[in-house]
């Protein structure tokens, strides 16, 4: 089965747009590193709320996209723009638009 990682994150005012496009700098490398899906979004009733979800093929390959040099680097520009204030949860997907299906 494969990965699911839903996250939110807070931003200082007015960061939340400078730390979304940071998200979303490597997204177009990601798959072929094991993701099927990564969405960053913007909370709607929140001005200073990001929301990421993903897919990847295992928690493996999600935990080491993490360690990419390019991760740690957009990481560590976001982190003084960000409060601190994280949420997360991991799942099993069965499937959907844009995921792979059971196994």
């Amino acid at each position: 089965m494969a990965y699911g990682y839903i996250g939110s994150m807070k931003t200082r005012p007015g960061k939340r747009d400078d730390v979304a496009a940071i998200l979303l700098s490597g997204a177009d490398t990601l798959a072929q590193h094991g993701c099927h899906s990564y969405v960053v979004g913007l909370a709607d009733d929140d001005p200073d709320t990001i929301v990421v979800t993903e897919v990847w093929e295992s928690k493996g390959h999600h935990d080491a996209s993490l360690k990419l040099p390019e991760a740690k680097e957009a990481i560590a520009t976001a982190m003084p723009m960000l409060t601190g204030d994280f949420t997360s949860r991991e799942v099993s997907v069965v499937g959907g638009l844009g995921a792979p299906g059971p196994r």
